[in-house]
């Protein structure tokens, strides 16, 4: 996994927890839209095969 892929997981969970973090520092349900779309990337990035190579370390 290079650089900006680790970067690109790092941004979609801060997504995720200030989504939860203003929905309930707010009450405002507005706020769940970052929740699913953080979670939406995550799944789009597994199922695509976007998650970088496996090393493969013959031994």
């Amino acid at each position: 996994m290079n650089g900006a892929l680790k970067a690109a997981w790092v941004l979609t969970a801060f997504v995720v927890l200030a989504g939860a973090a203003l929905w309930i520092g707010t009450g405002r349900a507005v706020f769940a839209v970052f929740i699913v779309l953080g979670v939406l990337t995550g799944i789009g990035a597994v199922l695509t095969g976007r998650t970088g190579p496996k090393e493969n370390n013959p031994s």
